[in-house]
């Protein structure tokens, strides 16, 4: 250990309290920045992996087809010119061909899956209640390549659905809301078209708004119901990496003329919503740490002033101006390497403790415990805040001392 490192240390223990003040300020602020962290990313990934399960990376709808515009200007000299515009486009609303539009999707080697979809609202109707819901008709084998659906059956089996043309599949909110139970049946009215299904399986996604409103049955039967004998309302897609379903999109679009968006575009709000609160969330809590580094900064400065006289005694002793500023730097990374494992393992406590704890959750979210997200980078960015704050506070005391002059010193001249 070196000379400037061991009076550092020796400083350190000048005053005990305030730089125990400190250092506890640093531990607390590094830990609930990386648990805040946690678990607003966790959130953020619950969401979005719970998108990608139930509506796929990528969504392909609407034809698109260019329109022309023309239009015959004349001059003053008689002569005239027309001005085209193809830059207008009609969005005409479903997909004509499916079939076709599916076999240009599988030429991408990025896509895994894709599950034609024809959609609708419908009534749903219990011996009790009358609710509101949208019907899905898929291919199951298909769709199961472009989801969790079979991840997210709670009650009921697949093969009871796909054995049953008649079978249902139905979000967990809205059986509830219907009162019914598996195994039972309701009425599906559309249009004053009134059929009868029996409930095969009951799923639940996390998401309220799906698990309210959704309810899949066998294409063949949605055409049926919704009388759309052809054609699909969309169609969903999966990629090797949902990370570029924004570039692929792009790339389909340019290529099958449809409608084609990806899940970041689907869900910008809300995506936009959960960065202002990671972000929201980090700066609050950076405040502890921040006022951590005032008070190291306080207790450095105190701490030069209290040991002018052995500043003086190490400057006659050959110490530079350069190993007076090392001396008192020491001080801070020390605190702050302390502070920041001590954090990490404060962290690592809080996170795993509260992703235990049996906690309902509803709202946008339905989930049975607090959800979270482990990352190594929430612990180097806290580290990061914590030395840059630690840091500063500690860089001017360490000038002001290397700027002591013994002389200065013993005539009490000093600044």
């Amino acid at each position: 250990m070196s000379p400037t490192i061991r009076i550092a240390l020796r400083f350190l223990t000048a005053n005990k309290r305030a730089m125990i003040m400190s250092l506890t300020g640093i531990v607390f602020g590094v830990g609930f920045f990386i648990f805040g962290q946690a678990q607003t990313t966790g959130y953020q990934q619950f969401f979005i992996d719970t998108i990608l399960g139930t509506d796929g990376a990528i969504r392909v709808q609407d034809r698109i087809r260019e329109t022309f515009t023309t239009m015959e200007l004349e001059a003053e000299d008689g002569t005239s010119w027309i001005i085209e515009n193809t830059e207008n486009y009609k969005h005409i609303g479903g997909i004509e061909h499916p079939l076709e539009v599916i076999q240009a999707l599988k030429n991408f080697e990025s896509v895994t899956g894709v599950s034609e979809v024809v959609s609708g609202r419908v009534d749903m109707i219990s011996n009790y209640r009358t609710y509101p819901a949208r019907i899905y008709g898929v291919h199951l084998d298909d769709h199961l390549a472009v989801s969790d659906l079979e991840d997210q059956i709670i009650f009921g089996d697949l093969q009871d659905f796909r054995a049953k043309p008649t079978g249902i599949l139905i979000g967990s909110t809205l059986v509830r809301r219907l009162q019914v139970n598996l195994g039972e049946t309701v009425i599906v009215d559309t249009l004053g078209k009134k059929n009868r299904y029996t409930i095969a399986g009951i799923f639940q996604t996390g998401v309220s708004d799906i698990d309210q409103e959704r309810v899949f049955m066998n294409i063949s039967e949605a055409r049926s119901v919704l009388q759309k004998p052809h054609g699909a309302s969309f169609l969903q897609v999966n990629l090797v990496d949902h990370r570029r379903a924004t570039e692929e999109a792009l790339r389909m679009a340019n290529t099958i003329y449809h409608s084609v968006t990806s899940w970041q575009q689907r869900q910008k709000s809300w995506l936009d919503a959960f960065v202002v609160l990671r972000v929201s969330t980090g700066l609050t809590i950076a405040t502890i740490i921040l006022l951590s580094g005032l008070g190291m900064f306080n207790t450095l400065a105190m701490l030069v002033l209290e040991k002018t006289k052995e500043i003086a005694i190490l400057r006659s002793m050959g110490y530079t101006r350069r190993d007076i500023s090392s001396i008192f730097l020491w001080q801070g990374v020390i605190v702050l390497l302390v502070g920041n494992l001590l954090g990490w393992i404060l962290a690592a406590g809080i996170t795993y403790g509260v992703s235990k704890l049996p906690f309902r959750v509803t709202g946008i979210f339905s989930t049975d415990s607090f959800i979270v997200y482990w990352s190594i980078w929430h612990y180097l960015l806290a580290t990061v805040a914590a030395a840059v704050i630690v840091i500063v506070a500690s860089y001017i005391p360490a000038q002001r001392a290397a700027r002591l002059e013994p002389g200065d010193i013993i005539r009490g001249t000093s600044q």
